[in-house]
């Protein structure tokens, strides 16, 4: 489970507002000697969004610290199916274009393009079906030492 620290600052309906109380990395050596300090890179162009929107199924209150967690898996299978299948689908379009067209640069633009098409129809399918959403989806937890109460 990949976990960070978060605040809830705001409610809105049954969903939280957290703000990520910690600056993760994938090894969390990023600041030690040693460290490969990777995050710098991903942050090059753009700050991280810190903000999200969750279901509140603890009943957490602005200020309460909390952890939002997400599945180990779960980047790494939204990359394999937003980038891996557009590339591969690309390619072998292209590929089949290639092989198929008389014309041949016409024919694997055509072919090209049809397996970015097929990987954006999968990717369209992938997001309508209710299990592989619910694999991607953050929760939030009270903060080890910290309970929620729901009395409040």
């Amino acid at each position: 489970m990949i976990q960070a620290r978060a605040i809830v600052e705001r409610l809105e309906g049954d969903h939280v507002w957290v703000r990520v109380s910690e600056q993760a990395g994938g090894c969390g050596r990023c600041h030690e000697p040693g460290g490969c300090r990777s995050v710098k890179i991903a942050h090059l162009f753009k700050s991280p969004t810190e903000l999200f929107c969750l279901p509140n199924s603890i009943g957490a209150r602005p200020g309460d610290p909390v952890l939002i967690s997400i599945d180990d898996g779960a980047p790494l299978r939204a990359a394999l199916a937003g980038y891996a299948l557009s590339a591969v689908l690309m390619v072998v379009g292209g590929g089949v274009g290639a092989v198929a067209g008389s014309a041949a640069d016409v024919a694997v633009l055509a072919g090209a393009l049809a397996g970015l098409l097929l990987a954006w129809a999968c990717n369209r399918l992938l997001l309508r079906s209710r299990r592989w959403r619910n694999g991607l989806c953050m929760a939030v937890a009270p903060a080890c030492g910290h309970a929620v109460d729901e009395g409040r």
